[in-house]
């Protein structure tokens, strides 16, 4: 299979993929799967399936005041709080431009932490990990990039993305959805988009050139990928998902191979 040479040819050490169906199966898998990577970014998807579980438990509700003033947990999720990349530093007013903060997540999971009284890495691993089996998934330091895991796990997170079990259907669809359309942003890796869209947590394709899925992936594509070479998509068009983690740093490399890996990963399912 040429996704297979493709990820033989990637300039890393070790990689380790997964192609999960709608129905949770997996449909191919290459590299160690129970190899344990650093997932960097890839992180915020934890954190904000867990947010969205502390939603449906009652604990949060989405447009709680949180951040900074006029913010909410929607803010906070979406990256539209106006929080600076790293720090809490206010750069934008509230809901009026796409700012990506790990930040903004921190301040998401102490949030979550302080009203539901549980200690946020707690929270997900009873949340999240446990119900879905992922024991190999240390959740640890920074809600924003801290965690790391094995693709075999990620492979069962990303059925549950296609067919949840942990949330309901109408809560995952609106994550999915494009929350403060129109926002402009940068793009981490890929420069300043217009529009920069992301859902509740997830980043959204929609039109974005460049990005880091392939030409043939859905606008509906969501998922996220993270600083230590690692992605997580689900394209709900092609009712498929992929899981890869290396142990090479994002850079240049991974802007050019991912993208052409992802369009022979697709076209592979539609021949």
């Amino acid at each position: 299979m040429r996704s297979v040479e493709l990820i033989e040819s990637w300039p890393v050490t070790n990689a380790s993929v997964a192609v999960i169906s709608a129905a949770g199966e997996t449909l191919a898998a290459h590299g160690d799967q129970d190899r344990v990577y650093r997932l960097a970014s890839v992180t915020k998807l934890l954190t904000a399936y867990a947010a969205l579980v502390a939603v449906e438990e009652g604990a949060v509700e989405l447009d709680d005041a949180a951040g900074p003033e006029g913010a909410t947990i929607r803010h906070l999720l979406a990256h539209t709080a106006g929080y600076d990349f790293a720090e809490r530093t206010i750069r934008a007013t509230p809901g009026d431009r796409r700012i990506y903060s790990n930040a903004g997540f921190e301040v998401l999971a102490e949030v979550i932490a302080e009203r539901s009284g549980i200690d946020f890495a707690a929270y997900v691993r009873e949340a999240v990990l446990l119900p879905l089996g992922m024991e190999s998934t240390d959740f640890a330091g920074s809600p924003a990039a801290g965690a790391s895991s094995t693709a075999g796990d990620l492979a069962a997170f990303a059925a549950e993305l296609q067919n949840p079990r942990l949330l309901h259907r109408a809560t995952l669809t609106e994550a999915t959805t494009v929350a403060f359309p129109g926002r402009k942003g940068v793009l981490p890796g890929f420069g300043r988009q217009d529009p920069n869209d992301w859902g509740l947590g997830f980043e959204i394709r929609d039109g974005k050139s460049p990005h880091w899925t392939g030409s043939s992936s859905s606008p509906q594509t969501f998922g996220h990928f993270g600083q230590a070479g690692t992605f997580v998509w689900v394209d709900p068009q092609a009712q498929v998902a992929c899981v890869a983690l290396t142990d090479r740093n994002f850079g240049p490399w991974a802007a050019e191979v991912w993208p052409v890996f992802t369009d022979a990963v697709l076209g592979e399912l539609g021949s």
